[in-house]
């Protein structure tokens, strides 16, 4: 999928970056506990896959394969929000500087 320009983000044309941050759960949450996992400190999260995804992200979609579940820190998300806006800007900045060369 492409990404929204900067001024405006679209969820519908979006890299989904808010799909790669860690989601600390609360107790309230109703996720499937397929969906969850507990770190190092004891702390129950959402999962994420080999590549960094969120597990309830339907790839083939874009979409959250749980969204009438979601926890409630994803609800609090706002598109477009100054933490949106933070976590695209870094994204893009990372993504932009290219394959870091790797010398042995």
């Amino acid at each position: 999928m492409s990404t929204a320009s900067a001024d405006k983000p679209d969820c519908a044309h979006c890299d989904a970056v808010c799909c790669r941050l860690t989601v600390v759960l609360m107790p309230e949450d109703d996720v499937p506990f397929r969906h969850t996992t507990v770190t190092e400190h004891g702390v129950t999260v959402m999962a994420r896959d080999e590549d960094g995804w969120c597990v309830a992200i339907d790839q083939a979609r874009m979409c959250c394969s749980i969204y009438e579940q979601r926890p409630q820190i994803c609800r609090k998300f706002a598109m477009a929000g100054p933490y949106c806006l933070e976590v695209r800007a870094d994204y893009q900045d990372r993504t932009s500087r290219g394959i870091p060369l790797t010398l042995y």
